[in-house]
């Protein structure tokens, strides 16, 4: 399973990049307003910034909710970086709009999955990667890992290469939960992966080997 980033902020994912574990980063226009970008030609040079730090896949979402013009804004986002992906929404635009832009050979995420069969359409749609919101399931009372289970299991037995990006993590134990489930990335906030180094035993354990250290060597 790999590790990307959910954020737009340059200083989280650089500081991410040196951990040396974080392979791709995701964005939305929810994250990128937050740093305070305004238009579509801000986003860009953001999503460009970051190409700089992270050489891995890189999403980016159309804001568009119509197919034609899904389609004129994801092949300029296409053009942006080479390692940029068209982040879709699960909607029949959405995947009609993945269908036409993977045929061009354009790297597809559709994201705002919530469903198995949102799933399975993303995957005939030839998308790349199929992102489960579990995070937002499990806030109305829902499963959201058991839909990322229920996913694998459907991909697996049908062959299909789509990759699961489990999103809207909210704490280490979905991370864990993820990678049981059988997704083959999750995507983080900063803040969740800096809180997946921390154990208060490993700090003790630390403090212990530097306090014996210290007393041999002033002896």
């Amino acid at each position: 399973m790999r590790i990307f980033l959910d954020t737009a902020n340059i200083d989280e994912i650089r500081q991410g990049a040196q951990l040396g574990v974080v392979s791709g980063v995701t964005t939305n226009p929810s994250l990128v307003a937050k740093e305070g970008k305004a238009d579509l030609g801000e986003y860009r040079e953001a999503v460009r910034e970051i190409a700089k730090i992270v050489d891995g896949p890189i999403s980016a979402e159309v804001l568009a909710l119509e197919v034609p013009s899904m389609l004129e804004e994801g092949r300029e986002i296409a053009r942006w970086t080479d390692n940029v992906v068209v982040k879709l929404p699960s909607t029949a635009a959405g995947i009609e709009a993945a269908s036409t832009l993977t045929k061009d050979g354009i790297k597809v995420n559709q994201t705002l999955c919530f469903s198995v069969n949102q799933a399975i359409l993303a995957a005939l749609a030839g998308a790349t990667f199929v992102s489960p919101f579990v995070g937002r399931l499990d806030d109305i009372g829902e499963d959201g890992m058991g839909l990322v289970r229920d996913m694998a299991e459907v991909f697996r037995k049908q062959g299909f290469t789509t990759e699961i990006l489990a999103a809207s993590i909210r704490h280490p134990v979905h991370v864990v939960e993820a990678a049981k489930a059988g997704a083959h990335v999750v995507t983080l906030p900063y803040k969740v992966l800096t809180q997946m180094v921390q154990h208060p035993l490993t700090d003790l354990g630390v403090a212990r080997f530097t306090e014996d250290w210290n007393r041999l060597v002033r002896v």
